[in-house]
């Protein structure tokens, strides 16, 4: 596990403790994803992170509303996937970014208690990570 990701997991916890984001934390995140931390606060800001959970299960995945004129929704886990091509180009395939700015909005999201709550039962969520 790199440096980086520990002090972004240290701050993700502190902001989920409290429901707040102080400057020092945005700044912090902001050094840390640049660009695409920028990105996800202005998803978040514009309401665009919807947690979809299934009933009984409990099982979640984020739905993201990406920045284009398109308002493209991208399925999302905050820690470890995203459907952009974003995070298959620049994060898997050429390894410069730690994350794609839709799972930063969904982690950030989930952290203030910032989205919108969808309930699905469990058969609708299994059909719906069949189309990724």
């Amino acid at each position: 596990m790199s440096a980086s990701f520990l002090v972004a997991e240290t701050i993700w916890k502190e902001i989920e403790s409290t429901h707040r984001v102080n400057d020092d934390q945005l700044w912090t995140l902001h050094f840390l994803f640049g660009k695409n931390f920028e990105g996800a606060t202005r998803i978040v800001d514009q309401r665009g992170v919807s947690k979809i959970s299934a009933h009984p299960s409990g099982r979640f995945i984020f739905q993201v509303t990406g920045e284009s004129r398109r308002k493209e929704q991208y399925l999302c886990f905050a820690e470890n996937f995203c459907a952009c091509y974003s995070f298959f180009y620049d994060v898997v395939n050429r390894g410069e970014q730690l994350c794609c700015k839709h799972q930063l909005a969904a982690r950030l999201a989930a952290s203030l208690g910032s989205y919108a709550e969808v309930k699905v039962s469990d058969e609708e969520l299994a059909l719906l990570l069949s189309r990724i």
